[in-house]
């Protein structure tokens, strides 16, 4: 299976995030192939001969950053003949604004989820029984508190590193049960 974890990162914590989810997927299927990318280095190439496909973003003013959108802009040209359809999807973010989770959180994991549902993709979800789960994690995904309560950049929590590692896992779960 080849697992492509692709993520854009401002301070680190997304990347964080990514290390983590890459880790639980691995320790779910030691035998996937987990390509850590950043999403400024991630070409059509790369999506299209992924299996799986997670992309992670920080949240700029209540959305995805510009590098993701760019990224998902540019699937355009693969929408109309279809090779993204039946792959795997998984999302992540860490925001830093004001708000629980960080301001935006919930609505880029949304926006993410509906381009992967564009191209016919199975995108997978963080239920809540998974570790880590009331820590850093909605339905959509895991996300990662990155900002104090001045919105300043801080470090994320180990709460929010273990729900992205259970959530790794779970993809991988998925991933083998959809791909059998």
């Amino acid at each position: 299976m080849q697992v492509l974890i692709s993520y854009h990162s401002d301070y680190g914590n997304t990347r964080r995030m990514a290390e983590a989810i890459a880790a639980g997927f691995r320790v779910a299927d030691a035998s996937a192939r987990v390509e850590l990318k950043l999403v400024e280095m991630t070409g059509l190439d790369d999506l299209t001969g992924a299996d799986v496909i997670i992309l992670g973003t920080p949240v700029h003013m209540g959305s995805m950053a510009w590098p993701v959108k760019k990224l998902i802009d540019e699937t355009a040209k693969l929408w109309m003949e279809g090779p993204l359809e039946g792959k795997i999807g998984g999302v992540f973010a860490t925001g830093g604004g004001f708000g629980g989770a960080g301001g935006g959180v919930e609505q880029t994991l949304v926006s993410l989820h509906s381009n992967f549902l564009e191209h016919g993709m199975i995108v997978v979800g963080f239920p809540k029984s998974l570790p880590g789960y009331a820590d850093g994690g909605l339905q959509w995904g895991p996300c990662g508190r990155s900002g104090n309560h001045e919105g300043m950049p801080a470090a994320l929590s180990d709460g929010s590193l273990t729900a992205a590692r259970s959530y790794g896992a779970h993809v991988a779960e998925m991933a083998k049960r959809l791909m059998d």
